[in-house]
Parts: structure tokens; sequence; C-alpha cells
């Protein structure tokens, strides 16, 4: 596979002597008829994102009240510069930063063979995003391409699979573990018990991380071309929106212990990283499900500065395997997200991070 490593050595935009803290991605990838958003409220760090208005200049796309958003077509395939400047209401620039648009070709890594693991929290468990992957990739101009994994939710759809499980971490995946159970030895239960990347050493009371056994056993004896993974909510959900590097810094460590795992046991393959993606613009679904203990407003600050600190950790590192996917600009906070939960999108939302995915998949082949 040919990746766009050439690409990820632009910059980052961080703009974080401003308030707003304009955050953006190096690249936001596209694919011909599949729309592509940057909502304005996911870039900047503020309460009140409709009191500042967005510029973007762009030969394509169009801005809109909350987002600026295309649907390529066919005459759109290649590099196109975005540049984004944000002012308040008197018209006075508060801050600038600059992405690219990379819109791939429809018939990317046509016939091709793809082997995809994906990996994450709740989000992967609902399972709706896997499912919107394989619908994209299973129209014309696509690989031909196989879902690895162990877990095969009731929600997934015939060749469905992942390793998506809710309320796990970076960490969990790293050293989950139970001793086996007469009572709970295969199914949901024993999986939520034990990472599926460890197995049980000799004496059958500590566990053992072997991505080689878990290749062995679950994917053919073959590692995958291509790893997603989506986590880092309730890596830091708990975090101090005040200081939150400290717990952000933790987590990362184990990111990169997972990363490293993964490209020691499969040298070959593409490690693409989702920047964790935003929460719900409304207050109400976080009262919904925390009451009062976890505001809005602390989850955005934590997530935010959690998506700056992947950029940078995380960003330039093509030689080992990783690369970054922007799955969190393409999520719409508002219309993306059901009234009465805070980080969990509605099939609209599902559906947006899946699309977010494949363009990037498809800028891979």
């Amino acid at each position: 596979m040919k990746s766009l490593g050439l690409l990820f050595c632009l910059a980052a935009s961080f703009s974080l002597a401003g308030d707003l803290q304009l955050t953006l991605p190096p690249v936001v990838y596209a694919t011909p008829d599949v729309q592509m958003s940057i909502y304005h409220d996911n870039i900047v760090l503020t309460e009140q994102p409709q009191d500042y208005r967005f510029e973007f200049t762009c030969k394509l796309g169009t801005n809109e009240a909350r987002r600026w958003t295309i649907t390529p077509t066919d005459g759109d395939v290649g590099d196109h510069p975005i540049a984004i400047t944000v002012k308040d209401a008197s018209g006075k620039v508060l801050e600038q930063g600059k992405t690219t648009l990379h819109v791939s070709p429809r018939q990317a890594g046509a016939d091709k063979s793809l082997r995809l693991l994906i990996i994450g929290d709740s989000l992967t468990n609902a399972t709706v995003y896997p499912n919107e992957i394989a619908r994209l990739l299973a129209t014309p101009g696509n690989p031909k391409f196989t879902l690895l994994g162990t877990h095969k939710p009731a929600s997934a759809k015939p060749g469905i699979a992942h390793e998506g499980y809710g309320g796990w971490a970076w960490a969990t995946f790293l050293t989950k573990f139970t001793p086996e159970d007469p009572g709970v030895t295969a199914g949901p239960l024993a999986r939520k018990a034990t990472s599926p990347f460890v197995f049980p050493a000799a004496d059958g009371k500590a566990g053992v991380f072997d991505l080689n056994r878990y290749f062995a056993e679950h994917c053919d004896n073959q590692p995958p071309d291509v790893v997603t993974f989506l986590l880092g909510i309730n890596d830091c959900f708990g975090a101090d929106p005040n200081n939150p590097d400290v717990k952000i810094n933790a987590v990362l460590d184990n990111a990169d212990k997972l990363l490293a795992e993964f490209h020691k046991a499969a040298p070959k393959a593409i490690l693409a990283v989702g920047l964790t993606t935003p929460p719900n613009a409304r207050q109400e679904g976080f009262t919904a499900n925390y009451k009062d203990k976890y505001p809005r407003w602390g989850w955005k600050r934590i997530q935010h500065r959690l998506v700056q600190r992947m950029l940078e950790r995380l960003s330039n590192r093509e030689s080992e395997g990783i690369h970054l996917v922007p799955t969190e600009l393409n999520l719409d906070p508002v219309d993306g997200y059901p009234v009465n939960n805070g980080v969990h999108p509605n099939t609209t939302g599902y559906a947006q991070i899946g699309a977010s995915f494949y363009s990037w998949i498809k800028s891979s082949l």
C-alpha cells in the first residue's frame, strides 16, 4: 500500500497563543460522492462558537452557518489548500490556520486486497461506523476487503467484526486479563474480561500480550494491512479540565506502547489513529448521562487538548506505521448526537465517523 507520508510532513495548525486555540490536523481526507465537513465548533475552544465568524478560503467546498462542507466530484481529485480565519463579531481577526484537503480517486485500491482490523471503545462496540466503513468499501472501485476481529455484536451486519468494547482504553488492550472462570469461558462476558490480545500464561493465572498468537488464531495467521484505533474518551474523561496534560501524557504513553507492539508484530501494517471525537454541543446530553459530575465544557476542554497532544505526539511517525485520521472534524456536534447523550453519536454522527475512516483508507491505497 502507498501512504501519504509526504502530506503528514505539513505542520498542523496550532494557535495556542489565542484563547480559541484553533487546532487543525495537517490533512483532511475526502473521496468523490462522500460528504466531508469541518464543523466550526470542533476546531476551536469556546462554549459559544456562534459568536465568531469562520472564514474558509478554498477553491472547493461551501462555508455554511456551522460548518465548511464538500461532496467532491471526480474532477476534484488532488490536493487543495484550505486557509481558515476566525474573527470576532466586529470583524477583528483572532486566529488563522491552514490545512490541506486531499481528495482520493474513486478507483483508489480497486480490486486490491485489504485486511482491516478496527479497534476501539463503546463507539466501536455500537458497530454503526464499522458497518458504514464496510458499506462504503462495498461500492464500486474499492478493494476486496475482509474485516478482522473476534467481536460480532448483534448490531454487526453480515461479515462485520472488530475489537471494540464499551469502557475500554488504550491500556485495556495491553493488559486486561481475567483467569478463566468455568462459568465464563466464551462469548461476550469472557471477551469483556480479557483483552483479545492477551492470552493465559503457562500457569493460567497471568496474562501475556501476544499479537502473533492473535493473528495466528483469529486472522488466518496473517497480519492486517490496516489497523484503525478510535480511543481516548474513557482514558481521559476523568482528567482535570484545568490541568489535563498529566493524564493525557500517561494515556499517550500507553498509546505508544500499543502502537509499537502492532508495528513490531505487523511491520507492514498501516496504523490509523482517529483523533478523539468531540462532544455533543448540548449540555443536556451530559446532564442526562452524568448529572452535574461531568459537565460538557469540562470534557470539551479535555478533548480539545487531547487532540492537540495527539497531533504533537503522533504526527510525522509514518516510519513507525503511524498515521492520523481527522475523525474529530467531520462529526456534527448538534445533529450528529441525540439530545440525551454526551459522547455517543446517533446514526448520522456514526456514519460521519465511518466516512472519515473510509476516506483516509482510500488515501492509503
